[in-house]
């Protein structure tokens, strides 16, 4: 099991840039996929960016793509979501996830644990 502590959040004028870092406990770090995940109000959770456990291989999400750049430190237990060029329409609470499969992937039903999120904002 592990678990999982989002921070970095806050509000940013629209341009702006934020980092996310994931602090993670419990089980080796290195045994999980990461994802992160954002929900707007009255929005759906949804896939935003994820990992390999070694770090050789990501995937992102169309809005987010070239602007969001997700990494991991596997000695210090931490995956990153630095966020550039942000806009009003990413503003939502952000999550962190771990999975315990092999392959990356955009499924929220693929991750097994959840970190509480954090709330960003950007105004405009």
């Amino acid at each position: 099991q592990v678990q999982l502590v989002e921070s970095g959040g806050g509000l940013v004028q629209a341009g702006g840039s934020l980092r996310l870092p994931c602090a993670a406990s419990g089980r080796t770090f290195s045994s999980y996929v990461m994802g992160w995940f954002r929900q707007a109000p009255g929005k759906e959770r949804e896939f935003v960016a994820v990992i390999s456990r070694s770090g050789g291989s990501t995937d992102y999400a169309d809005p987010v793509k070239g602007r969001f750049t997700i990494s991991r430190d596997n000695a210090k237990n931490t995956v990153y979501l630095q966020m550039n060029s942000l806009k009003p329409e990413d503003t939502a609470v952000y999550y962190c996830a771990a999975d315990e499969g092999w392959n990356i992937s955009r499924l929220r039903s693929r991750y097994d644990y959840w970190g509480q999120g954090t709330q960003v904002t950007v105004s405009s």
